[in-house]
């Protein structure tokens, strides 16, 4: 019988002790490859998967060095997520403290580089080694709150014996990651914990929902950089005759002239002035404005072809796509999302259409809307290497598709049924 995430946290909230003596139960009967009397969650036992084929030990807990406090600074200091700080602490301390819960942000390495809520859980916490500092990636600590959504780019409660090292059996935890709204890319994860009995079937749910409070506000500030950049781009465009414009660092458009107007364009990473090869405009000259970047494009046609497009999907959350033309090349970071579509046109080189890839993400050919949309955002930056009616990568395109060793660890955030499909059909090494 499988345990659905609503039986987890009905159960727990009934009555703690009895769940997590089965959670208990359920654990060492798959670690030691007996009959469990209910299944894991899908959630967990995928974690629990890969933690058995990395080699995390799941008797003996592992504490990787502490940054040192100057480092913490350092990266609180570079990271965006300082930027949301007051939301996280309006949405979660006031009840966290209350409800004996402690709120802590990691960065997208894994690291806590912010720790606050009730005084009794934050000593507690020192004890498992959820400290300032503290490496809790999955791969180094085994299934946990702050870990396991980095992976999986959603949402995971992980209670009692649902920890893969024993010593976090007597914790709770809810984490929600939280993504840069103008890249996609991992900012890092938010984690409301508490001991066993502080736990709640709504916590991650609230957990989620500040998170996206978060990235609304992340959005917020991005709008207002742009329109700070647009100031500035205004009389620069003015005096320049031909195809121009000006973006932030993200690519991100504030201002354009002699063209229509694009979204985003993809600039080189990291980008450097100088003249570059640009998929959506071809031979550009690139040089610093502002906060951002003054393209200007060339007279030239774009290029129609003879582009080869390599898209790596064998690291966890650092899946990309490169394009490489005219002796020039780019790099894109791509989303959880943006990931797997591309994903499904390199393997189906014969194009798929909209209700197919709709029946290949979401096993429902009728969510085309859906698809369409994330098709048109993708092709702002790689429309010259793709067709559409079908979608597909264009014929002249050499396209590499780079895997991970093991096909277990293939977009390992996926439920796509497709997706699901070829992680099980492919043989591990």
């Amino acid at each position: 019988m499988a345990l659905s995430p609503r039986d987890v946290t009905r159960l727990a909230a009934v009555d703690t002790t009895r769940a997590a003596r089965m959670l208990s139960e359920v654990r060492s009967a798959r670690l030691s490859g007996g009959r469990a009397p209910v299944a894991p969650r899908p959630v967990i036992e995928q974690s629990w998967d890969r933690m058995l084929r990395s080699g995390v030990d799941p008797e003996h807990d592992f504490r990787a060095g502490l940054l040192p406090l100057d480092e913490v600074r350092r990266r609180r200091e570079a990271s965006p997520l300082r930027h949301v700080l007051p939301v996280l602490r309006e949405g979660l301390l006031s009840v966290a403290d209350v409800a004996q819960h402690i709120m802590v942000v990691a960065d997208d390495e894994g690291r806590l580089l912010w720790r606050e809520g009730s005084a009794p859980v934050l000593r507690k916490a020192d004890g498992l080694g959820f400290e300032l500092g503290a490496d809790w990636r999955e791969e180094v600590v085994g299934t946990n709150g702050v870990g396991t959504p980095a992976i999986t780019r959603r949402p995971v409660q992980v209670f009692a014996s649902e920890h893969f090292v024993r010593s976090q059996a007597t914790w709770t935890c809810a984490g929600a990651p939280i993504s840069d709204p103008r890249s996609g890319r991992l900012l890092g994860v938010v984690d409301v914990s508490g001991p066993l009995t502080t736990m709640h079937p709504a916590t991650l749910a609230w957990v989620d929902s500040v998170a996206k409070l978060a990235e609304a506000r992340l959005r917020e500030l991005h709008v207002r950089s742009l329109e700070r950049l647009r100031a500035v781009a205004a009389p620069v465009l003015a005096r320049l005759d031909g195809r121009a414009l000006v973006t932030d660092r993200d690519g991100w458009t504030a201002a354009v002239t002699g063209m229509p107007y694009l979204d985003r364009v993809v600039l080189p990473g990291p980008p450097v002035a100088g003249r570059r090869w640009l998929p959506s405009l071809g031979d550009c000259t690139v040089e610093p404005l502002g906060e951002g970047w003054l393209v200007r494009a060339a007279e030239e046609p774009v290029p129609s072809g003879g582009v080869r497009v390599v898209l790596d999907l064998g690291q966890p959350r650092r899946w990309s796509v490169r394009v490489l033309g005219d002796a020039q090349a780019w790099t894109r970071g791509l989303s959880a999302r943006h990931a797997e579509l591309l994903y499904l046109l390199a393997v189906h080189r014969g194009g798929r259409s909209a209700a197919e890839l709709a029946e290949d993400l979401f096993g429902d050919p009728a969510r085309t809307v859906t698809v369409r949309a994330e098709m048109s955002r993708v092709r702002r930056y790689l429309g010259a290497c793709l067709e559409h009616r079908p979608y597909r990568f264009c014929a002249s395109a050499e396209v590499e598709l780079v895997l991970p060793d093991d096909p277990r660890d293939l977009l390992p955030h996926s439920t796509a049924p497709t997706v699901t499909a070829h992680r099980a059909a492919r043989p591990a090494p």
